[in-house]
């Protein structure tokens, strides 16, 4: 029997949360919130649709009471404020790092073998603060960054190439930022094809440009974060764990000389498995994409010193 714990009932949690029942990915889930009656009425409401849809798995809401958490197999943590239109993820950092680090205290308490995903902005940084905190093995800690920012880039890319989303495939390294995501352009295929063969310079970089600020874009238009995407990213993080499927991921990870870059979390491809992070995989930069990868580091760096000590 598998069991997720999800910290934080708003609209990403509870996103997170249906998918991890509606597909089944895991046997109990916990919703767990600090406001009285959120994550029970949310998780009342997913389970009216299990008749419907013939559901297997069960998820129960609980206020505050990290004890319904014993024995999670994974957590994720999606607790914070989120963005408001014309803010950086960068302008959270001092609220959310008071709420991450109480959370993964509780969390531990009661689930110390757990693997924890963060989801909380600024994500590379709050991921970071969590080794800090946890004192826990790197594999056993990861950002749900780069997976939402690849989905946002194959999306981009499918859009501009009239083409099925699920023949596209390429991903996005770096920090979970506007100004500091990378997306692998040379790397990216439709179908095998490189995108490069099949789309001009001037396309490709508004593809990439638009995943980019694709968070912020979003976050316009409906006057908050986003939740829909953001929400399968994570249940996608627990599916690949869970499974032990071995599938190769971009997610916020501790670097310790990957990539040239050390003592950080940032996007880097890795495989995931039933151990967490199992592998980083290190792709061939050229000079380009290692300079944009350099500048992007240096901004991680620079927000996680901002850190409380």
């Amino acid at each position: 029997m598998s069991k997720v714990t999800v910290i934080g009932a708003g609209n990403v949690g509870a996103t997170c949360a249906n998918v991890l029942v509606t597909e089944g990915i895991a046997d109990e889930v916990v919703l767990l919130d600090i406001k009285e009656g959120v994550s029970e009425g949310k998780a009342m409401d997913i389970m009216q649709s299990a008749n419907i849809l013939g559901l297997k798995s069960v998820i129960k809401g609980v206020t505050n009471d990290y004890a319904a958490s014993e024995g999670s197999d994974v957590v994720v943590i999606t607790s914070g404020i989120p963005r408001k239109p014309g803010m950086t993820r960068e302008e959270l950092i001092g609220v959310n790092a008071g709420i991450v680090k109480s959370v993964t205290d509780n969390v531990l308490k009661h689930s110390p073998n757990a693997i924890i995903i963060c989801v909380s902005n600024p994500m590379d940084t709050m991921t970071y603060l969590i080794h800090k905190e946890s004192g826990l093995p790197k594999n056993r800690i990861i950002g749900m960054g780069g997976a939402l920012d690849s989905a946002r880039f194959r999306y981009f890319l499918s859009q501009a190439l009239g083409a099925n989303y699920n023949d596209v495939d390429g991903f996005v390294i770096g920090g979970h930022g506007d100004t500091t995501m990378i997306p692998m352009t040379r790397y990216a295929v439709c179908r095998g094809v490189p995108v490069t063969e099949l789309l001009d310079k001037e396309t490709l970089d508004k593809v990439a440009a638009d995943t980019m600020v694709g968070g912020a874009t979003l976050t316009k238009l409906l006057g908050t974060s986003a939740w829909y995407a953001p929400g399968a990213a994570a249940a996608s993080l627990v599916r690949a764990i869970l499974s032990d499927s071995k599938s190769m991921i971009t997610c916020s990870a501790l670097v310790e000389g990957e990539y040239g870059l050390n003592d950080m979390c940032i996007g880097v491809p890795c495989v995931l498995g039933k151990n967490g992070i199992e592998k980083v995989v290190e792709y061939k930069l050229n000079d380009e994409e290692k300079a944009l990868l350099d500048k992007s580091a240096a901004a991680v760096a620079k927000t996680n010193t901002a850190l409380p000590c």
